[in-house]
């Protein structure tokens, strides 16, 4: 993520004798994301990702660590967080709660086939069956309430049109609830830069700090909205179809979800429609900084409001 906390490597070699995971070789900034500062740390043990919480609490990160360890001791191909010489996950370091995990090999993709897509969906099958058992609980904090709290800040700087359709999205969102949609422990950001592959299998699935307890399918949607989306911001058929096909034959939809399946499309664009908004319009200083571009999102959530009848027929499992 990006860099806002700046660490040495006096500093971090000082903090590592609290771990037995050998001495510093490097240490890498990561210039990438905009949540929280990350490093890449090598040392006599391997390589690891040291991750600064800017925003997140001590009280809050437990849910996270322990999710990840979970979900790497069911097999999914995830980071495993270190404990350190206390048996703890999350340490403090330069004023901000710490922790390190393991690197996970591969890097991620910037052009996508059906193959890569029916990977995608299987593993967010799997993942969502490993974390029935995971019994902590984490409400989205980037769901409706976030939604609607975040709005009146964004739109200033919003044309005419954008203000019109965000308000109306927002409006439209809160007519539904479905409360009898499968819930579960979901990832929440499984945008192709958070999934590393390693040849042409999956290294690993990262950055699970959104991770919280909402509507399975939702996730689905999230995945979705970028693995299967082409430049013109539609939905490819033969990638939408191979993911959901694959998640399928892992956790099968029921006749609920295929119903709400445009309406989360669109939760899902608005959701990122937002953030993206906030993060480039009322940005947190960084020594290195990375905001992705809205306007992508906002093209992807009107082509969803105009295309609520295709988006059904897409839905094929």
């Amino acid at each position: 993520m990006s860099v806002f906390t700046t660490v040495t490597p006096e500093q971090l070699s000082a903090w590592l004798k609290n771990y037995s995971i050998g001495t510093l070789i490097a240490l890498e900034g990561i210039a990438a994301g905009i949540e929280n500062t990350n490093y890449f740390v090598t040392t006599t043990h391997g390589r690891y990702v040291l991750t600064l919480f800017e925003k997140l609490t001590a009280r809050e990160l437990p849910f996270y660590l322990n999710l990840m360890a979970h979900l790497s001791r069911h097999g999914i191909p995830s980071p495993q967080p270190i404990a350190n010489l206390g048996n703890e996950y999350l340490g403090a370091l330069n004023g901000r709660p710490a922790s390190i995990v393991t690197s996970v090999p591969g890097t991620d993709l910037k052009q996508v086939n059906a193959g890569h897509c029916a990977a995608i969906g299987a593993l967010l099958a799997e993942m969502h069956l490993a974390g029935a058992s995971f019994r902590a609980e984490m409400p989205n904090p980037r769901g409706p309430k976030w939604w609607k709290a975040a709005m009146p800040k964004v739109l200033p700087f919003l044309d005419a049109h954008a203000a019109a359709l965000l308000k109306e999205e927002v409006r439209f969102q809160s007519l539904y609830r479905f409360e009898d949609l499968p819930r579960g422990v979901i990832h929440a950001d499984l945008f192709r830069d958070n999934v590393l592959w390693d040849g042409g299998r999956v290294g690993g699935i990262i950055d699970f700090y959104f991770a919280c307890n909402d509507v399975l399918l939702y996730d689905v949607a999230v995945a979705v909205n970028d693995w299967c989306i082409t430049a013109d911001a539609v939905l490819d058929r033969e990638r939408t179809t191979a993911l959901l096909k694959a998640y399928h034959g892992v956790r099968p939809f029921n006749a609920i979800e295929r119903g709400a399946w445009p309406v989360m499309l669109r939760a899902g664009a608005l959701r990122f429609w937002i953030s993206r908004l906030y993060d480039l319009h009322l940005p947190r200083p960084g020594l290195l900084t990375h905001a992705k571009d809205p306007r992508h999102i906002q093209r992807l959530l009107e082509q969803h409001v105009a295309r609520e009848a295709e988006l059904r027929q897409l839905f094929v499992p």
